[in-house]
């Protein structure tokens, strides 16, 4: 027995040798993914909370850029606690059958955990937390402690500063465990655990909820397509293990839960892949978005698997499994011109040249890009500076760059405008890149006014179709320093407005019928306007938007989504 304990224990490590060597190599020579450039703007503004995600994934990568500015040092806590997460869930399931070569084959066969074994977004830290979790609180169920206790309302707090997804483990956790709600200890996690948490609450407060507007109002506005169903369950079945990973479902459903732990994981890994499942009849499902269902899958394949002989025939085809995914992990790193020719390998290469490329035309003066925070996120990583900025039209969605004191450093500045179409400004640069070509134009003088807020004092109930209505409307001022509204002697003119969203689609902008000529706003403060809109020629329920539109961008949006109903 402790000959084979002994074994186990050295194939373990030698696993865990490997994961960590393979994670190296591709967290150091893999090109940075545009989130993950995102994510280290972050970390150049560290605060506790940001518009898409809580915090944790900056803290990840501003601990490891203080031992390397390079991408091993981006992905540097990544690495670490992906290995730190295996170790942890073999304690998990050797509680209930010892069979590390089962573990091991599993593991490696589920390709989510090969992209967070060296990906930083807010998924890795996420996956550490998220086994942390199980693991205090497979004891913590077995042991009525205040020190699991506390060690839990810790790792709970963790895990909601890494991703909300972390609520729906803790709904689902309670769900299967009502006993719960009778221990004081219970209480103690929630209380510790919100205290914790409160710093980031206080930061949603602070900026008027934009992950709530967001995640929640925001990304629910598309109509309802059969792909995204069809699309989230063959994304299951494949980053479960493509050629394995429905022998893997079958083996986790047929497990019956005999203890509190197990019960748990069983409603983390139902629940959630339901509750995704559900979410694609209101929009888009991201594929990565059942890690926490995916981390409990392998908890009940493996213990399921292991109480019966494993099929020969699973063993090779794990392995082949396995092969194909260390394949697809090469590919990455070694630029092979065939396979650059497909879209998703192309992603990971280039990216450095290409913002080199931007950078000899712009030199140091700041960079400003469209409707995109990939894009200057990636120019602001290769450059290593917060030079670029992203300007997001009303035709696209908002995220941290409208909320980073950025913008305030370039109006009134002199900045190069980055497009990859000629839009006409006059003499521009043509700058050939190996992401293709982009057009680059001086402006003097940027006039901007993305943070600005317009929204109505107060809005009629009944609207009718065609319909002129005359509204009051509140302009407020965020910035430091007095702004105007009207265009006598600017360059670049301003207009105020207005368009409606049904469903996907968004109307033609038309102008509000208003005086803006001698608005003057002070800073901080606010000026209220009348100004006159018109509703669509069609009933419906609509989303309504006011926009600042200045020259030469497309306009902002600068309202929130106001539901309007025309009958």
């Amino acid at each position: 027995m402790l000959e084979t304990k002994r074994k186990t224990e050295q194939i373990l490590f030698v696993f865990l040798g490997i994961w960590t060597f393979i994670n190296v190599i591709q967290a150091s020579f893999v090109e940075v993914h545009a989130d993950e450039a995102y994510y280290w703007v972050y970390s150049r503004f560290l605060d506790w909370g940001y518009f898409d995600h809580p915090p944790m994934v900056a803290l990840f990568i501003k601990i490891g850029n203080i031992f390397s500015t390079s991408t091993l040092g981006l992905r540097l806590m990544t690495v670490i606690t992906s290995t730190m997460s295996v170790y942890l869930l073999w304690r998990i399931v050797s509680q209930y059958a010892s069979n590390i070569k089962l573990f091991v084959l599993l593991f490696s066969a589920i390709v989510l955990f090969h992209v967070y074994g060296f990906i930083t977004t807010p998924d890795a830290p996420l996956f550490f937390f998220i086994v942390l979790f199980l693991y205090v609180y497979q004891r913590y169920v077995a042991e009525d402690k205040f020190k699991w206790a506390f060690l839990l309302a810790l790792v709970i707090a963790g895990m909601l500063y890494s991703k909300y997804h972390g609520i729906l483990v803790l709904f689902f956790t309670i769900l299967s465990n009502f006993k719960l709600l009778k221990r004081p200890t219970f209480w103690f996690v929630v209380v510790v655990s919100i205290a914790a948490f409160i710093p980031h609450i206080w930061w949603q407060v602070q900026n008027n909820y934009p992950s709530f507007y967001y995640h929640v109002i925001d990304r629910s506005s598309a109509f309802y397509k059969f792909k995204f169903t069809t699309e989230y369950l063959i994304a299951q079945l494949a980053l479960a293990g493509p050629l394995v990973g429905w022998y893997m479902y079958k083996s986790a459903v047929s497990l019956m839960p005999d203890d509190a732990f197990i019960r748990a994981v069983k409603f983390n890994c139902v629940g959630i892949f339901i509750f995704f499942f559900i979410s694609t009849l209101k929009g888009r499902v991201e594929a990565h978005w059942t890690l926490p269902a995916m981390l409990c899958l392998l908890i009940l394949a493996y213990v399921a698997m292991a109480r019966y002989s494993i099929p020969k025939w699973f063993e090779r085809l794990a392995i082949v499994n396995i092969c194909l995914i260390v394949l697809v992990r090469l590919i990455l790193i070694i630029p092979i011109d065939a396979l650059r020719k497909i879209k998703i390998v192309d992603y990971y290469f280039g990216n450095e040249t290409w913002a080199k490329g931007i950078k000899e035309k712009a030199g140091n003066a700041p960079v400003i890009f469209t409707d995109s925070f990939q894009v200057p996120s990636r120019y602001n990583y290769y450059t290593q500076s917060t030079k670029g900025f992203g300007y997001d039209s009303r035709y696209y969605r908002k995220n941290q760059y409208d909320i980073w004191p950025l913008e305030d450093s370039l109006r009134n500045k002199k900045a190069y405008f980055v497009t990859q179409e000629d839009i006409g400004l006059g003499e521009a640069d043509t700058i050939s890149t190996t992401k293709g070509l982009y057009y680059g134009t001086w402006l003097e003088q940027v006039r901007m006014y993305q943070k600005v807020t317009v929204n109505p004092v107060a809005m009629p109930v009944d609207w009718k179709t065609g319909e002129s209505k005359e509204l009051e409307l509140k302009i407020s001022n965020p910035y430091d320093e007095t702004i105007s509204l009207g265009n006598a002697g600017q360059k670049w003119k301003c207009y105020l407005e207005y368009g409606f969203k049904l469903g996907p689609d968004l109307s033609e902008f038309k102008p509000v019928i208003t005086d803006l000529e001698n608005v003057v706003i002070p800073a901080g403060e606010s000026v209220v306007v009348k100004g006159t809109v018109q509703a669509p020629a069609n009933a419906g329920k609509y989303k309504m938007i006011f926009s600042l539109r200045t020259e030469p961008f497309g306009g902002s949006r600068n309202s929130n989504m106001i539901a309007v109903e025309i009958r």
